[in-house]
């Protein structure tokens, strides 16, 4: 992918929607990857490249929440699936960006459906199974892709990790087995920090250093959150328990029968990204899966992100997914917060994208016709500043 690079860009006379709270017949300047102004008039310098976006949608590059992109390649079986370290229950020490491929197609099939920023993360198939990554969708290296890095622990509940330690006579064989586990990582982490706090004064108490209880360490300090894989409302609620007892951050994932508890998991304030719904039913936590269940989390109260979990959904289906959601009766504005700036909240990086605002990352996306209609095609995709649909 060749990115076309422009010093300076003025998308004009485009209906812009900056998820921001503005609407408006207007223009966007770009300059050096970076929002430098929008309004109806912009008066900018005669040189600078003009991009005509009349009769057109512009939006913010829509973000997916929850993604497996780069780490499970879709056409390579063995050869490209980094998902899941199966060899112990306990893996908080790997890292998704080691997982990687950047040349993996799921990216560019996310840029040119408009998806221009996304969270990969390790598979469910651990009780933990690693942090994941924020990454633009553009680029031939992965640490240059990189937006936050670590953005969240993988842990996971219900079926996954207790199949397949189960099969190897392992624990987790039960629900109990995946909770004991993680409860006891946690204290475990938590004695590994007070030996570290001991050993700033003591050297003879220094512990040694220990990759796995530092990123656990991470999530206890609240630097990033604990992502919770958790289909079922029981196994949502075990995952808020724990998360309750040891006063952590939590982003539930899938949430599949979060409709049955909408209001509670209003009243503890955790967000959701919800997904994926198009999907058959190929185990028994997807029973309930609905285009429903965003739209009446939206409703409770609670942030919501819908997600692909890519490559369980292709990843440029997010806009369509939303469109589902909308018509299975979620407010479209809900559905379009749900694919820009919520999850660009929950992701902790709304400060650099999610909506159109000076001074965030040029990441803009001129759209035939509203993205939620059928008929709808990203036109043009810009990340950083950078054309990079049409591809050069």
């Amino acid at each position: 992918m060749n990115a076309n690079k422009q010093a300076s860009l003025l998308v004009q006379n485009g209906r812009i929607k900056t998820m921001a709270g503005q609407e408006f017949i207007g223009s966007i300047w770009i300059e050096e990857g970076q929002i430098k102004a929008l309004g109806k008039k912009l008066e900018v310098p005669a040189e600078v490249q003009r991009i005509e976006a009349k009769g057109k949608w512009v939006l913010p590059g829509f973000i997916d929440a929850h993604t497996h992109v780069g780490i499970g390649e879709e056409i390579y079986q063995t050869e490209g699936d980094d998902l899941n370290e199966m060899t112990d229950p306990l893996t908080p020490e790997l890292r998704a960006i080691d997982g990687i491929n950047p040349e993996d197609e799921g990216f560019r099939d996310a840029r040119l459906g408009g998806v221009t920023t996304v969270f990969a993360t390790p598979g469910s198939g651990n009780v933990i199974g690693g942090t994941g990554v924020v990454l633009k969708t553009v680029g031939n290296i992965v640490d240059r892709m990189i937006i936050r890095e670590p953005a969240g622990l993988k842990v996971a509940f219900g079926e996954n990790p207790k199949s397949v330690y189960g099969e190897q006579k392992k624990m987790p064989m039960t629900r109990m087995g995946t909770a004991g586990l993680l409860r006891q990582a946690l204290v475990d982490a938590q004695t590994y920090l007070e030996k570290c706090e001991e050993g700033k004064t003591d050297l003879e108490k220094k512990p040694e250093r220990d990759l796995g209880y530092e990123n656990i360490v991470r999530v206890l300090e609240r630097e990033i959150p604990l992502r919770a894989h958790a289909h079922r409302s029981d196994d949502i609620m075990t995952a808020i328990r724990i998360a309750q007892e040891f006063d952590v951050d939590l982003v539930i994932e899938h949430c599949t029968e979060g409709h049955k508890i909408a209001e509670e998991l209003a009243e503890y304030g955790y967000p959701a990204t919800v997904g994926p719904a198009m999907v058959n039913r190929a185990k028994v936590e997807l029973k309930e899966k609905s285009f429903k269940t965003p739209g009446i989390l939206a409703r409770a109260g609670v942030k919501v992100a819908i997600i692909t979990d890519h490559s369980v959904t292709p990843i440029e289906r997010l806009p369509l997914c939303a469109a589902l959601a909308v018509k299975d009766g979620m407010d479209p504005e809900d559905a379009l917060k749900a694919i820009t700036i919520n999850p660009a909240e929950i992701l902790g990086v709304a400060d650099r994208v999610g909506s159109l605002e000076v001074g965030k990352d040029a990441d803009v996306v001129i759209w035939s016709d509203h993205p939620f209609t059928m008929q709808a095609q990203p036109e043009i995709v810009i990340i950083n500043g950078q054309i990079v649909k049409p591809e050069g």
